[in-house]
This record gives structure tokens, sequence and C-alpha cells, in this order.
């Protein structure tokens, strides 16, 4: 057992000598209208405003149709080029009214008041007020039951315990607390006539200075005798983290937006500065805000805004909404999920509705189309062979076709890096999902590398690569792999080595310039092939058309799937109204059952013994889609200090630590 724990221990340790060129995504962009012109007065004009139908980042309530933001870039005197003048950039967000999830305006759930600051859900701890703002925690018509002694967590630390469940008298004792300290209790009467005697509202005094704040609102809808012991169903949950509420001052300051203004329910903040939209680079705004420029020359300027999310869960992205039955088309300048290259100017995917009757889209009239486009390696030296490559967007995923002007055999791209990366001599460089560079040899006299390419430990191809050479493509290493779905001929990895050098203890190779696709996984495309409710193929040269074969129905209040994890979210509008708008889901990170936020609390429901005709409620469940795993994308050796070489001197110090317990325990 002691020498099993031994090898073990080696092995593990030995895991530290790969070097790796991959770290886990940690962020979701959601982006806005892509602007484009000669300079910024060309492409603002009289003035241009970005709001919630523009931006998917923005807070919206599709239900009640509620928007509160709005980015707004002005004419002023002061722009010129890619500069924005003083006072040119104003954000705005007003208080506006939603509905709860559970609408009973009757038992007093009617409406709230509900505030996006920087494409975040907040509360205004006063109705009409925009300074003093919560999160919002829960807003839930679920159904979960507690029983007498139970803890329900409700997320952040906030949970609610039944004390005492008294049946026979129809009362509930219930105590709510922050972080197990006490914040207050009620004793709910369930029986009574009067609907809003069911709710318990727990307001709090000198939440940032304010008095009377609800916090919370709960709704017991009865208390029943399970087969054990009494239990309250409660049906209605919102809460807000006071205890991290916020206050907003005049002269507070949120990255370039430093000059605030708040005019009761309206706040607004604008740059006391000029704002420069440095091209090839990510320009932030505020609160993670940001403008993304392209790389162009500096007669061209295009930019969009983007908001990026690093909470870890599953972040939907939403196209346009559209109201009405009218005709319309998708594409990536008004769905942030479809893929767009800003470099090169590039999308490729559209999706487009018509004829719709009521709320029904009729056969063919669901048409998801996308081609092949050509843009730039992010390595981009032509004189080394790294000009362009063929892309293809498919269903808001990037792909690469196995042949440039044929759509039907893709991809996904696994790297496209101009980061530097160091391998030693026996060293092997992780590319991400199995995929892997060892360098066998290092000749740094004669200013070669002996390089292996191999999948989940196979070997796949090697290659001798003369860097000292006057021809520059002679640094390139082209794997050219047969019988990939049928293609031969097809590149699979592209790599660049930029030098060999000596180090302190071993040769060292320096590569910079990295592409792979993922080809172990291609998929080939069919006539015949169905995508959820999108069944009808087209395949023509690099073109890809697929529609539907049946009627799709837009039900109101619903996620209808499109396919391959595309859906249309509807909103709950009376028959004479329609509403709705294509997402996309993205995860951050891993997704966990700590996370509160729209997340039902799964309870078991028991029906009364006494009483089998008598339903206590469902036990609801939340699907956790699947998770789509993030691209690793390599970290520039430029960037840390870290090298690969680290593990092997770690992996060589845990072989001796075992070495010395197999000698002690023999």
């Amino acid at each position: 057992m002691k020498r099993f724990a031994a090898v073990t221990l080696a092995a593990l340790m030995l895991l530290t000598v790969f070097a790796s060129a991959a770290s886990a995504a940690d962020a979701v962009e959601i982006r806005g209208p892509v602007f484009n012109g000669s300079n910024i007065q060309s492409i603002v004009g009289d003035g241009i405003t970005i709001d919630a139908a523009q931006f998917a980042a923005f807070y919206y309530d599709i239900n009640d149709n509620v928007t509160t933001e709005t980015l707004s870039i002005n004419n002023v005197a002061g722009n010129n080029g890619n500069v924005i003048g003083e006072g040119g950039l104003v954000y705005t967000t007003t208080v506006q009214k939603v509905a709860y999830e559970y609408d009973k305006p009757a038992a007093g759930w009617d409406n709230y008041s509900v505030i996006g600051f920087f494409a975040e859900k907040y509360i205004p701890l006063k109705p009409a007020k925009a300074d003093k703002l919560a999160k919002l925690i829960l807003d839930s018509n679920d159904k979960y039951t507690v029983r007498t002694g139970e803890k329900l967590d409700l997320g952040q630390g906030y949970a609610i315990e039944a004390k005492q469940v008294d049946v026979d008298g129809k009362k509930v004792w219930l105590e709510f607390t922050k972080d197990e300290e006490f914040i207050d209790d009620e004793i709910i009467e369930v029986g009574s006539g009067d609907a809003k005697s069911n709710t318990w509202n727990v307001e709090l005094d000198g939440i940032q200075g304010e008095d009377d704040v609800v916090v919370l609102k709960l709704h017991v809808n009865q208390v029943f005798q399970g087969a054990v012991d009494s239990i309250a169903q409660i049906e209605g949950l919102w809460l807000i983290d006071y205890a991290n509420a916020i206050k907003i001052a005049s002269d507070d300051e949120f990255g370039e937006l430093n000059k605030v203004s708040i005019n009761g329910p309206t706040l607004t903040i604008r740059n006391d500065d000029t704002f420069t939209l440095t091209r090839d680079s990510t320009n932030e705004i505020a609160e993670g805000m940001s403008f993304k420029v392209a790389d162009t020359g500096s007669d061209v300027l295009r930019f969009y805004l983007a908001k990026e999310i690093t909470e870890p869960g599953t972040h939907e992205i939403r196209g346009q909404v559209v109201s009405g039955t009218g005709d319309f088309t998708w594409d990536a300048t008004n769905f942030a999920g479809f893929y767009y290259d800003i470099d090169d100017d590039i999308s490729t995917e559209s999706l487009s509705v018509s004829g719709i009757e009521g709320n029904v889209i009729p056969v063919g009239g669901l048409v998801y189309t996308t081609q092949t486009k050509q843009v730039s390696y992010k390595y981009d030296k032509p004189a080394a062979g790294w000009d362009k490559y063929p892309v293809i967007g498919f269903f808001a995923e990037q792909y690469i076709p196995l042949k440039p002007a044929k759509a039907d055999k893709l991809a996904k791209l696994l790297l496209d890096s101009s980061d530097k990366y160091t391998v030693r001599t026996g060293e092997k460089l992780d590319l991400g999902d199995g995929y892997a560079i060892e360098a066998k040899q290092v000749d740094v006299d004669g200013k070669k590398v002996w390089l292996e390419f191999s999948k989940d430990g196979e070997l796949i191809d090697d290659e001798i690569i003369e860097v000292g050479t006057s021809d520059a493509k002679s640094n390139t290493w082209n794997v050219e792999l047969d019988g990939i779905q049928g293609e031969d001929d097809v590149v699979v990895l592209k790599l660049h080595v930029n030098q060999v050098f000596q180090g302190a203890v071993d040769s060292i190779a320096q590569i910079e310039g990295l592409w792979l696709i993922d080809y172990a996984n291609a998929i080939k495309i069919a006539s015949d092939d169905e995508f959820g409710e999108l069944n009808k193929v087209s395949i023509n040269g690099d073109t890809l058309k697929i529609s539907n074969d049946d009627t799709f129905t837009l039900t109101r209040d619903s996620t209808e799937k499109i396919g391959e994890g595309m859906s249309f979210k509807i909103a709950d509008t009376p028959s004479t109204e329609l509403r709705y708008y294509p997402f996309v889901e993205k995860t951050v990170g891993e997704v966990t059952d700590e996370e509160p936020k729209e997340t039902p609390i799964e309870e078991p429901i028991e029906t009364p013994i006494e009483d089998d005709n008598k339903t206590a409620g469902d036990n609801v469940s939340t699907d956790t889609p699947v998770e789509d795993t993030p691209v690793e994308e390599p970290t520039s050796a430029e960037k840390t200090d870290k090298t690969p070489g680290f593990g092997v001197v770690l992996g060589l110090v845990g072989l001796l630590a075992v070495v010395y317990l197999v000698r002690r325990n023999n």
C-alpha cells in the first residue's frame, strides 16, 4: 500500500513536467453594433445612441419590454480623428418598473423598480431614486418547501428558516438570516381571507441611510402535514443584496466616465477628459464595459461596444428584439452571438424569419445561412506564409472548413495565437484537447529544432525545422494530414519557430505563431442532416443553408429551441402581440450548484397523506446547459515569469522523494 502511494505520488508529480500553452477562458464578450468610418466625426454625425435593442449586455426585460440604459457618442467640438472630445461620451440609465415573476397583484405582487447599471441589474433602494442601489439576488415564482427547523439557502449568505409550522392553525414562524446572523422573523397566517396576509415584506432601516427598505418579499402558499413532519410551501420569493448596497455620489468616477449627474430616477455620467479609441486595442470605458477597436490604418476607424462577463455561470447572448410578425434578419451586426472578426470586418452567419402568421413561422420561413470567408492569422506575417485562412461561423461557433471553398466539412479552431512560448529539449507544450508539441532535440549550433506533434500521447507527425535560413517560410511547419472526413492535404497545424538559443541549463526553442484545428473531431454535414427544428439542408460550395421543413411555433412565455444551442425567447404577451429574440448561451468557468441567481432552490414537495387530491406543488428543476468548453489560449512567455522548465525541476524533486519513501519502507 505504501509503495502504491509512492508510485501515485510520482505520477502526480510527473504531470508537472509538461508545459502548457493553454489557460481556461475566464470571460465572455458581449458586443454591440459595429461602427465603421474614416474617423470619429464621420461615424458620429449628429450623434449616435446605443440601447438594449442594439447592445445585448444592457439590461432588458422581454415580458414588460423594459430597458433603462443607453450609451451615446455626441457631436462635440473635441471629436477629432480617433478621439472623442470632453463630454462626448454619455452613459444614462433611468429607473423603470417591471412585474414580479410571481405576478399576483391581489397579493401585493404587482411590480417593482429596477435599473441597469453598467450592464448589471440593480434595484434602487427607493423607487424614484437612482443613487442608492442593490443587486437583485432572487425574483422567483417557483415552489419551495421548508420543514420545521429546516433552512432554505437563498444565496449570498441569506437564508430562511422555518422555526415552527402550525398545520392546525395554518401558521408558520419564519426567520430571516444573513451569514447565520438574525435579521428578522415573522409569524405568517395562511388561512385568512386576505391574500396579502400570506406575504411577508421584510423592511429594514439604515440601508445606505435609507429607512423602510423592502429587502425581502416572501409568499407562503400553504402549510401541510408531510409523512414525517410539518411543512410550509413558499411560492414567490424576491430578495436584494442589501448588505452590499452601493451609493453613487456626484464626485464618483467610473473609469473614463467621471462626471456624475443624478436627477431623481435618472443617472447620467460623462467623460470629463478626451477619450482615445486606440487602434488594435480594448479601451475600457467603465465597470467592464469597453470599446474594442480594430487593427486598421489611420484612414479607417472601426470599433464596437463590448462588455466582458467574468462571473462564473451560463450567460445569455441575445440578438435584436423583434416586435410583430414582419420579416426580419439577424446577422453579426445585430446578434452578438454570431461569429465576427473586427480586424478584417468579417462575418459569415445570418438567421431570417418570414411569412409569420399569428405566432407560427411557415415551412421554409426560418432560414439559417453561413458562408466561408478569409481572415488574417493572429501571427500576421504573409512573407512567412501566414497571410489568411478560411473561417466559417456555425451556429455561433467558429469553425474551419477542411477545404477553403467547401462548407460541408468543418473542424473547430483551437488556437490562433501570436504569443511567444519556449520549449526545452524533451519538454511538451500542451495545446489543449489532447494535442501537444514536444521538442525532441534542439541544435543551437546548427540552428535547428526537431519537433514532434502528438494527439492523446500518440505520434501524429514530426519535423526538423531550420531556423537560420534566409527563407522566412522555412521556419514554419505546416502539418498536413490525409483522410480527415475523406479529405487529403488538410492543414491541421501551423507552427512558426522564431529562434533557438542556449539557456542557463539546456537548449531552448522559441515558438511565435501557433494555429491548430480539432481535426480529430471534424464533422461532415450532409443534405439529410437535421439540426433541431432546422431540418432541410442545402450545401452549395462555400455556402450552407438550413431551413425548417415543418412549421415553427413561437409559443408565448417560452424558450423554443432552433438548433445547435440556438433558441428563441418569446415574451409573455397577449395573443394580439408578439415579441421575441434569438439567443445562444456561453459558459464562464464551471457552473456549480451554489449559484443562487435565477436558480430555483430545489426542495422535495410532499403531498399531504390526509388528502390525496391536494397537490403541494411541483418539484421544479433547472437543466444546466451542456458547457461549451472554452478554447484554451496560450499564455505568452513574455507576459509571465513561469517557464516550462520549472515543471521539470518539480518532477525531479518528486521522483527523488519517491525513491526516498520506497527505500525507507523497504
